[in-house]
């Protein structure tokens, strides 16, 4: 790592600590450097103000997320295990206190600001990728689903539904133990909808 590269990570870690302790309105440039080691000319240097820095991180956090839900289906692999390695791909960012409190501080900055909302739905399309890896399963047989976008829609509320938007207000965080419970009845309730075996029993039912 040159030594830019270390300033600027250096002046990210700071600026992370500064805003998940006094939120974006009462985080400070001049602590940010202080907590960093570093001359505020030097952070000015690589950010050009507050919300430059706000947003390098916004996107660093994007990124992260992406990458973690960036998976594609293996129709080799049990249909069981792939939705849990779905629901896991959400699953192990929402256990993380950092990016809990991340997320409480992005929430504070979209209501104050629509147009930091309308970028991150931008970069961050999670219903997309869920979709497109149920497309996956569908297309290998394993999943019957007529509409993969209100499915992706369902499977993402079903999770974050339990663990994300009450621990969010109310400034918990799920165990690994509580994730993993919401992601096996997850599965469970997804695949006694979607899954081909029990399409075929319906039919078989209803004929």
């Amino acid at each position: 790592m040159s030594l830019t590269e270390q300033k600027n990570k250096q002046i990210i870690d700071a600026a992370i600590a500064e805003f998940q302790e006094r939120g974006f309105a009462g985080a400070s440039m001049d602590r940010i450097s202080d907590r960093a080691q570093v001359s505020k000319r030097t952070v000015y240097n690589h950010f050009e103000s507050k919300e430059a820095l706000f947003h390098a991180i916004n996107n660093c956090m994007l990124d992260r997320i992406q990458l973690s839900m960036d998976i594609t289906f293996d129709p080799e692999s049990p249909i069981r295990d792939e939705l849990k390695r779905l629901g896991w791909s959400q699953g192990a960012v929402l256990t993380e206190p950092c990016a809990m409190n991340m997320a409480r501080m992005f929430l504070g900055e979209i209501l104050r600001d629509p147009a930091t909302a309308e970028r991150m739905s931008r970069r961050l399309d999670m219903v997309r990728m869920v979709k497109r890896f149920l497309d996956g399963a569908v297309q290998a047989g394993a999943l019957k689903i007529d509409d993969t976008w209100v499915a992706a829609e369902q499977f993402i509320s079903l999770i974050k539904g339990r663990t994300f938007f009450p621990n969010l207000f109310e400034g918990k965080i799920a165990t690994k133990d509580e994730m993993s419970a919401v992601i096996d009845e997850t599965v469970d309730m997804f695949l006694r909808c979607y899954s081909a075996d029990a399409q075929k029993v319906r039919v078989a039912e209803e004929a």
